[in-house]
């Protein structure tokens, strides 16, 4: 008889403790810590299905939002995860924002500004696909900034998540690792598959060279900016089904952690039930 495999406690173990340097190379991005398929795109579907319940309770309750951030390399699988698994949200109470290249304008003004904007209302769910850390990541994987001034960039990243979190913000954010690999195919796939066309870029082929800059980048984010208030999230996500399940049980742990509650009835609604016939 086959012996079942322990299945881990996602949020748990994928969380990044503060300050853990290497926790990108030393992460396998085909692990499924125990799960198979089948199951985990059972419990998948069950758990989208209780975020839709969340994200309601949460809209009515309006004390508190959340903001996901979604980092990852080119091909990372941002977009799919955010139509698989954000998909589950009402669009009612839900906004996506994509952060590009800063316009002139934007560059103008402090490398926050643009993101303050888009942060969530109470009540709402507000998902960055990339967000402010590109201001750290690629600076520092592509030598555009002095070392010390992205240091000091890290310490604004974790006083404005401080901040959001003071104003009842829940902040979660998943960084999608995918090996080197498994990059090659999804970009040769956008390269085979007429309707991915529109989805390549020369910069991902440029920014491939950069593999092992980008990733000791993004391995200094992690370790400086998990904190208690506002953690980073390590999805291996070259198994989809893996990373869908991953992400969706991060997102219902956090947003069941929050102390919601359905609003009762106020005294003049009570007293207009009673005109009702």
């Amino acid at each position: 008889m086959a012996q079942r495999r322990e299945r881990a406690d996602l949020p748990q173990v994928l969380r990044v403790k503060p300050g853990r340097r290497h926790v990108i190379r030393d992460l396998d991005a085909a692990v499924t810590y125990g799960w198979d398929r089948p199951q985990a795109e059972s419990v998948t579907n069950e758990t989208l299905q209780r975020l839709h319940e969340l994200q309601a309770k949460m809209f009515a309750d309006a004390r508190h939002s959340l903001l996901i951030v979604l980092q990852g390399v080119d091909g990372g699988g941002k977009d799919s995860t955010i139509r698989r698994v954000c998909g589950a949200f009402n669009p009612q109470g839900c906004t996506v924002t994509s952060f590009k290249e800063p316009s002139k304008q934007e560059l103008a003004h402090d490398f926050l500004w643009r993101i303050h904007a888009h942060a969530p209302a109470r009540g709402h769910i507000a998902i960055f696909n990339r967000s402010h850390y590109e201001d750290v990541l690629v600076p520092r994987a592509e030598k555009l900034l002095p070392v010390p001034l992205i240091e000091q960039r890290y310490g604004y990243v974790n006083d404005f998540e401080r901040m959001l979190v003071g104003a009842d913000t829940k902040i979660v954010k998943i960084f999608l690792h995918i090996s080197r690999r498994e990059q090659l195919l999804r970009l040769e796939e956008r390269l085979s598959v007429r309707e991915k066309h529109w989805k390549f870029s020369v910069a991902d082929i440029e920014k491939r060279q950069h593999w092992r800059a980008y990733r000791t980048a993004y391995e200094l984010a992690l370790a400086r900016c998990s904190t208690e208030h506002a953690p980073w999230y390590l999805v291996p996500a070259d198994r989809k089904w893996f990373r869908d399940l991953a992400v969706a049980q991060i997102l219902a742990a956090e947003l069941q952690a929050l102390p919601l509650r359905w609003p009762l009835l106020d005294r003049a609604a009570r007293e207009a039930m009673k005109t009702l016939k």
